[in-house]
């Protein structure tokens, strides 16, 4: 009987009931939620803050408002000013970012192997389809056996003969500059450097020959789908509406960054099986050096376990576009600056040419990259000025003490590499300016080790950054000795930082045969 009237009160009230239970778990979230913004509020009670925050939203206005990406980083400068070594942003009310801009303080999460934040909501989480858990995002035990695995790749002895790929790509890349210079017509630098840069990584660490430089058209698929993918991926970060998966792929952004996510990994695929291919006739003892995939196809760690298919490929992926994207803006901007700065580019170009003209062969080898040291200090400068990887983010797993605040675990931490390349207590009132003389000998001596980190520090720093330094050397020595780079002064140039540091309409120069 009194299941009977248990039943039928349940029937007569089911509408009362279940608006009593909703009611209810929306009160607990809600009351969760306040408890949370509370508890964050007090932690983070007195730390340096911009003015402006919105009751809500927090500072998420001044990152999704007008003026695009340069208004953007003016703005981080200026706060960088204000608050000269660290300072926090709210993304709505339960998201705090902690951005650090000064050596002292960069150093303090720079010198840690914490894990980049992958967690929902995480700048590096949106990656993961396009990266995987790769050198660049894993963290952990696997980032750790990864980077042991790879780190041979990279040797001197590996990189040696690397020089002769440096030059042979540099070469077409003469050629097609060549043309524009014939007729007199201005390029984009950036989508001309940037097939350079993945001819180069393809045939040096996949030992994977292409005619990418050959095509007729100005951006190539690959560099096409990489430069969409990574927009995407900076617009979702800021966009917390876009954080949940069953609403962003079902956007058109979403569509879009899938579809893109799928033909880059089928390059990496094409790759991959190509080697595979290849190894089955190819005795690896007969080969002058093990390039990045053999190392990859056949590294085992102590318990002669060797990388599954899943993370050669998150590293093959993570390779192509570390290799070949960052290196390129890289390059790219360094003429920017040398247009913009003709004395210096002639002065690079006496020493370039002095060394050639020096040499038995009148070609660069392995051992002149030693000689170009002006040429070394605008490369330096440019990677100071422009910064191709504008910043790098972590999440702590320890209380962090910084400046006498502690900073709780799980917080967005980020060493913003443009405000510290920026930042007028290290660099002074003109780091705007590029002065390559910052980089003499006898200047650099007198800068804190954290305070230019184009490959960022640590034990998480760039695994391949002599491999890029000494393709920047070789790509710039040979351009410079063959041509003199001005402005396009009808275009207009702006930082775009997404990924990589680019350019909003992309960089144009004129090149003039010497």
């Amino acid at each position: 009987m009194a299941v009977v009237s248990v039943y039928r009160l349940l029937k007569d009230n089911f509408v009362e009931f279940v608006a009593v239970g909703v009611i209810s778990f929306a009160f607990i979230l809600l009351l969760k939620l306040v408890i949370r913004i509370i508890n964050l509020r007090r932690a983070f009670k007195g730390f340096p803050e911009p003015g402006g925050k919105h009751w809500l939203l927090g500072h998420m206005k001044f990152f999704l408002g007008k003026g695009g990406s340069n208004a953007r980083l003016q703005r981080a400068l200026e706060w960088t000013a204000k608050y000269p070594k660290f300072f926090i942003t709210f993304f709505g009310p339960t998201r705090v970012s902690c951005t650090l801009n000064h050596p002292d303080t960069v150093k303090i999460l720079l010198k840690g192997a914490d894990p980049k934040p992958i967690g929902f909501g995480g700048a590096y989480r949106h990656a993961l389809p396009w990266l995987g858990e790769g050198l660049l995002i894993a963290g952990g035990k696997r980032w750790a056996r990864s980077r042991r695995l790879l780190t041979p790749a990279f040797h001197f002895d590996i990189l040696k003969p690397y020089i002769g790929v440096y030059k042979e790509c540099a070469g077409l890349l003469e050629d097609n500059i060549g043309r524009f210079a014939r007729e007199g017509r201005s390029f984009e630098v950036f989508s001309q450097v940037c097939l350079c840069t993945l001819d180069i990584i393809l045939r040096c660490a996949f030992s994977y020959k292409t005619n990418c430089q050959e095509q007729t058209g100005e951006v190539h698929p690959y560099v096409k789908a990489v430069n969409e993918i990574a927009e995407l991926w900076f617009y979702r970060n800021r966009a917390p509406w876009l954080y949940p998966d069953f609403i962003y792929y079902n956007t058109e952004d979403g569509k879009r960054f899938q579809k893109n996510c799928n033909f880059v990994h089928n390059v990496a695929s094409e790759v991959m099986q190509k080697r595979r291919k290849d190894l089955e006739t190819l005795d690896l003892k007969s080969k002058r050096y093990l390039d990045f995939l053999d190392i990859l196809l056949t590294a085992k760690d102590e318990n002669g376990t060797g990388l599954s298919d899943e993370e050669i490929r998150n590293e093959v992926d993570t390779f192509l576009f570390e290799g070949h994207d960052t290196t390129a803006s890289a390059i790219s901007w360094i003429l920017f600056s040398l247009s913009e700065n003709p004395e210096y580019q002639v002065k690079c170009q006496k020493e370039i040419d002095q060394v050639i003209s020096d040499s038995e062969d009148g070609e660069l080898g392995w051992e002149d990259l030693s000689k170009l040291p002006f040429l070394t200090q605008c490369i330096k400068e440019g990677m100071r000025l422009h910064c191709p990887v504008p910043f790098v983010a972590r999440n702590n797993t320890t209380p962090v003490e910084i400046e006498g605040h502690t900073v709780p675990p799980g917080t967005f931490m980020v060493a913003n590499i443009w405000c510290l390349h920026h930042n007028p207590t290290v660099w002074g009132p003109d780091h705007m300016q590029f002065k390559p003389e910052r980089f003499a000998k006898e200047n650099i001596s007198k800068l804190d080790s954290f305070a230019f980190l184009p490959f960022s520090a640590g034990p998480r720093n760039c695994i391949g950054q002599h491999f890029a330094l000494n393709e920047e050397k070789i790509v710039l020595a040979k351009l410079l000795h063959r041509f003199s780079f001005s402005l396009d002064k009808e275009h207009k140039v702006e930082h775009n930082a997404v990924a990589v540091m680019r350019a909003v309409n992309g960089i144009r120069l004129y090149a003039k045969e010497r």
